[in-house]
This record gives structure tokens, C-alpha cells and sequence, in this order.
């Protein structure tokens, strides 16, 4: 790995701090400073695992500062993104945790990512889950999202909005318009109410507000999930998530 000049102030700033390097850097001559960065260099030749150890504290402070900063978007958003009459509410309506969701119906990783949805809110029943349409992965996942919110206006209680959801992510091909139809008519929806739904006002605003919310919070790709105060983004799996949801009912990975 070849030695470059913003790897030693990297790891100068890291050693001294960054305000009295950049204080003093300026009255270094050009052989003192050349004589500074040989040292450095000599240092990492010498003792090359410092790379790692230099690696590994970016990371905790970039992870911290997405941390803060995710938590900061979901404190001022949080009445849209867990109250919103325009998700779709599963589990408890009283649970003293949500579990957020934002997912494309053209995600591969959504469908492996509703299975583990489905078996929190079966082994918790102080779950609550809410779903929200996220459609990035182009125009058929636009039509599918149209039709997943014309379905939520004609069933607030979510029952057969699930059955709906379910035969849709869990169906093989593209979803698109015509594919999601059939899903709704297969778990019984009004076809006619529908087809005139598609196009309200209701469903642009919805799928407007879903995608402010998720720019809000940095998110650009499904699934990706609200828990508690925490962004999670990616298909990270039941136990994974299981832990976010304790961490947010206790403040721990087991309550």
C-alpha cells in the first residue's frame, strides 16, 4: 500500500487533534514537514496493524454520527412516520414498540424480509408494525405501489391488505399493474373501487409522503425499517431485527 501525504495528516490530526495540526501546520517548513511525514511512514512500516486499528476507529465514529443523525430525522419526524393515517397498521395497534417498514414490491430482499415480518408479529404480540410502500426500483413498482394504497383506502382494518401484500411480494415475476389487479382480486377487494382509486389524489400523496420520509432519514434502498429510534437499512434478518425491537423496549438486545 503505497504511503500518500493525507494519510499522515489523517493520522497526525488523529494523534494531536484536528484543530492544533491545522493551527500549526502552517509554520512547518517544507523539510520539517517531510521529515514529519518520514517518521509517520517509518511508524506504519514498522507497526502496519495501526492501519486497521485507524480503520476501525472511522468506522465507530462514522457509525455514531449516522446514528445521531438518524435519530435526530426519526425525533422530528416521528409523528409521520408512526401515526400516519396513510400506512398500513398490523400486530397490536397498542404495542409499545413499532417496527416501521419501507419496501418495493419488485425487492428481491422484501420478500425474504416479509417472512421475517410475519414471524415477529406472530412471537410478539406487543408488536406493532407499520408498512409503507417505497416503490424505487421503477415503473412497475410505482403501478404495484398505486394499487398496494387504492387497497389500504378500501380496507382500513389491514386484513385484507396483508392478503393482498402476501400474494403480491410472494408471487414470482415483475409486479406491476396488471399483476397487482390480480392480487387484490384473488384476496377479494372491490375491482371497480379500485380501478377508480388508482388515480385519487389520495394515492399520490401517499406515495409522496413515503418517499419524504425516506430522503429524510437518508434511506435509498428496501427494505429498510424504522425501530423505536433506530434506522435500520437492508434485509438484516428476524434476529437482527428482534434485537433492534428489544433494544427499543428496554434498551437492551434481550429484555
Amino acid at each position: 500500500m503505497p504511503f500518500r501525504r493525507p494519510l499522515a495528516s489523517a493520522l497526525l490530526a488523529l494523534a494531536l487533534g484536528a484543530a492544533p495540526l491545522a493551527a500549526s501546520a502552517q509554520s512547518f517548513s517544507e523539510p520539517q514537514r517531510g521529515e514529519i511525514e518520514g517518521i509517520v511512514k517509518n511508524y506504519l512500516l514498522t507497526h502496519p496493524e495501526i492501519l486497521e486499528e485507524v480503520s476501525a476507529e472511522l468506522g465507530r465514529r462514522q457509525a455514531k454520527a449516522e446514528a445521531e443523525k438518524h435519530a435526530a430525522a426519526v425525533a422530528t419526524h416521528a409523528q409521520t412516520i408512526f401515526k400516519s393515517p396513510r400506512g398500513v397498521t398490523l400486530g397490536n395497534p397498542d404495542g409499545d414498540v413499532s417496527m416501521v417498514e419501507f419496501f418495493d414490491y419488485n425487492c428481491g430482499y422484501c420478500k425474504h424480509a416479509m417472512a421475517d415480518m410475519l414471524a415477529l408479529l406472530k412471537s410478539d404480540p406487543k408488536l406493532r408494525v407499520v408498512l409503507k410502500e417505497f416503490p424505487v426500483l421503477g415503473p412497475g413498482s410505482v403501478e404495484a405501489a398505486q394499487v398496494a394504497v387504492a387497497v389500504r383506502m378500501q380496507d382500513p382494518s389491514g386484513k385484507k391488505y396483508l392478503d393482498f401484500h402476501q400474494r403480491l411480494l410472494g408471487g414470482r415475476g415483475q409486479a406491476d399493474k396488471a399483476r397487482a389487479m390480480a392480487a387484490a382480486k384473488e384476496a377479494g377487494l372491490d375491482m371497480a373501487r379500485l380501478e377508480k382509486d388508482i388515480n385519487s389524489p389520495e394515492v399520490r400523496a401517499t406515495l409522496e409522503e413515503n418517499f419524504k420520509l425516506a430522503e429524510s432519514m437518508g434511506m435509498n434502498g428496501t427494505p429498510s425499517y424504522v425501530v423505536g429510534k433506530q434506522v435500520v437499512v437492508g434485509a438484516v434478518g428476524f434476529d437482527a431485527l428482534k434485537a433492534k425491537i428489544a433494544m427499543a423496549r428496554c434498551g437492551k438486545a434481550t429484555c
